[in-house]
């Protein structure tokens, strides 16, 4: 496995996070991240995506010199579109945007995070672009919420803790990894307004 893993995510001009892949790659990712979602981490082959998107494993290999480089690039990229970040002008709506979108990505992708996360934890190259790629991409999408609310008078800044940022999408992954305890709609509403805004709005004492 290469020492670096490349996903391609980056920011725009405008702050919203854009794919770094030709079109041909993102065509590949795109083929790569259906068939995860069809059969799974465990039994998707890179001969079954070189053969459905017609390119050669050599190809493939140049680009992601791992199955497991693949699939992280693909699931990165099939959440961009997720890391744009909201702007109703409401505090409480942002979040819940941010929480219905994260469940839409949990339940089309329990089985992939499963996979990959036992990849994850072997591999130092693959937890790095983890972290920097997806888990903090994510964190800086929450900080923007929550700053864009403090600007408008919403919240005190000194109510944000740090270990509150990844409770709304962090709590859905898990609850999604339990096979019993799958997260719904109410579950987001929920941590958003019994959970996240109270503690988000309560008085601070300076």
């Amino acid at each position: 496995m290469s020492s670096a893993v490349s996903t391609g995510l980056t920011k725009d001009g405008k702050g919203r996070r854009a794919s770094q892949w030709t079109p041909r790659e993102v065509e590949l990712l795109a083929v790569t991240l259906r068939l995860l979602q069809e059969h799974g981490y465990d039994r998707l082959s890179v001969d079954e995506v070189a053969a459905v998107s017609k390119a050669s494993k050599a190809t493939i290999y140049r680009r992601w010199p791992s199955k497991a480089e693949l699939v992280l690039a693909a699931f990165i990229e099939g959440m961009r579109a997720q890391l744009v970040r909201p702007n109703t002008g409401s505090l409480r709506e942002d979040l819940m945007q941010i929480g219905t979108n994260a469940l839409a990505d949990v339940r089309r992708n329990t089985p992939i995070m499963r996979g990959l996360l036992n990849e994850i934890d072997r591999s130092p190259a693959l937890t790095k672009a983890f972290r920097t790629k997806f888990v903090d991409q994510r964190k800086s999408l929450i900080d923007d919420v929550l700053a864009a609310a403090v600007e408008r008078g919403e919240i005190d800044a000194a109510a944000i803790n740090e270990e509150l940022w990844d409770l709304l999408p962090g709590y859905l992954v898990f609850r999604s990894l339990l096979p019993v305890r799958s997260p719904t709609a109410e579950t987001v509403r929920t941590l958003v307004n019994d959970v996240i805004m109270p503690s988000l709005t309560r008085i601070v004492d300076h």
